[in-house]
């Protein structure tokens, strides 16, 4: 995993963009960094992050809008209470109106 330091950077630095309300994957990140096949190491990079209030790793889902990192926050049920928090429907660990709350940054970041 050499670089992986500089890679988690850049993942971060998206992640912060996020805006309130809104969620995007592990594979949407990856993809703006160039990397499409890179969604595990973005899932890496979120898990690092929990000691960085800065970076809103509860944002990051899968493509399917699980909360499949969830099992990395604190606490039984964090993540959704963060995301509900934000006005984000969840049930059974999914992210309900998935595609209205998504947040592309591939269209979002310029």
């Amino acid at each position: 995993m050499e670089n992986s330091g500089n890679f988690f950077e850049k993942v971060y630095e998206v992640a912060k963009q996020i805006p309130f309300g809104r969620v995007t994957s592990y594979g949407a990140i990856a993809k703006y960094l160039g990397t499409a096949k890179s969604a595990r190491m973005v899932g890496w990079a979120m898990n690092a992050s929990h000691n960085n209030a800065d970076i809103p790793a509860h944002r990051v889902v899968n493509r399917n809008g699980l909360l499949t990192g969830k099992f990395h926050f604190d606490g039984t049920n964090l993540m959704q209470q963060l995301l509900e928090s934000e006005g984000i429907v969840v049930k059974e660990n999914q992210i309900q109106n998935f595609h209205d709350v998504f947040w592309d940054p591939f269209k979002e970041l310029k």
